[in-house]
């Protein structure tokens, strides 16, 4: 056999794994050990990275085949779909899943019920009118309080400007629980201050890029504001690069949702003021642990709500 035969050999298995969406299968298992699907949005951010660190390292101590899968971007619903509907072809026991969007993923779910397998809903809720709707049935959701976190941004805002900001806001994808629960505590939060002004307000989908494009236009738009909320991080860090192209560093406060390990370090050099933190981790172990619970017929909690709290400097 020739090298370059064997090179197209070798790359057999990642062509397969990457005609359906990324794809990662936990190692060394039994044949017999049960397989779980953990279907992510996307593992190109570290909240996924560490949500699914989470669930290996449980699917590991619990003797779990884990398959891990995500379409490329983050809104790519359609893509999410797909990865569900082939993996219900696969002989999945259980399937954890966070949702790309709200509305558009309840048909998937309608499938996985109708092939008896539980679902397990991770950081986005379903939407309730869509899945009642479609007869679409969860057996539990794992996730923070995203109003309550965005009602923490919201206070820390309102304490640090002393009740005076112009602020703008970087949006999560529109009709997405997360981002949809972020802004309306954030708004909740600063309904008693009549000084807080919010003067810009829209969506970046989640990324860097877009958060960097459309934050550079709100600072054109509205050169006076003093404060972003950004309903992510990896926005966050797009639109700390357009403040710092702007030469406004330091003359901005910037507060996002995550706590990533980047913000973390933009927080410390203080080119952010703040940051909620979820527990990413702590919700892939649950999301697992709960689908090994359904499959020994144990009682699962319809409802795993994981910490949160601020990251700010020193803090």
């Amino acid at each position: 056999m020739t090298r370059s035969h064997w090179c197209a050999l070798a790359l057999l298995p990642y062509l397969a794994c990457t005609a359906f969406g990324a794809c990662n299968r936990s190692g060394g298992t039994r044949s017999d050990a049960p397989r779980i699907a953990l279907v992510l949005k996307t593992l190109n951010s570290p909240f996924f990275n560490d949500m699914q660190r989470g669930a290996q390292e449980a699917a590991t101590r619990l003797g779990v085949d884990l398959v891990v899968q995500a379409a490329e971007r983050e809104i790519d619903v359609e893509r999410q779909m797909q990865i569900v509907e082939n993996l219900l072809q696969t002989n999945i026991k259980a399937l954890c899943l966070t949702p790309s969007g709200s509305r558009e993923i309840v048909p998937a779910v309608v499938k996985a019920n109708r092939a008896g397998i539980p679902v397990i809903i991770v950081d986005t809720k379903l939407d309730p009118a869509a899945a009642q709707q479609a007869g679409a049935k969860v057996l539990s959701f794992v996730g923070s309080d995203n109003y309550e976190g965005g009602r923490i941004a919201a206070r820390f805002i309102v304490e640090q400007s002393h009740g005076q900001a112009r602020v703008a806001i970087l949006e999560g994808i529109p009709g997405h629980d997360t981002g949809d629960q972020r802004l309306r505590g954030f708004r909740d939060g600063i309904r008693d201050a009549p000084g807080v002004t919010i003067v810009a307000s829209q969506t970046a989908n989640w990324e860097r890029d877009q958060g960097f494009n459309v934050f550079q236009n709100m600072l054109q738009a509205h050169p006076d504001i003093d404060t972003l909320f950004s309903c992510n991080d990896v926005m966050a860090l797009g639109a700390v690069e357009a403040i710092r192209a702007a030469r406004k560093t330091g003359s901005i406060r910037v507060v996002g949702f995550d706590a990533i390990d980047d913000a973390r370090k933009a927080i410390a050099e203080g080119t952010m003021a703040a940051s909620v933190a979820q527990s990413p981790s702590e919700m892939g172990r649950i999301a697992v642990e709960n689908a090994m619970h359904a499959l020994r017929s144990e009682p699962v909690p319809p409802e795993a709500t994981v910490r949160i709290e601020l990251v700010t400097k020193g803090k």
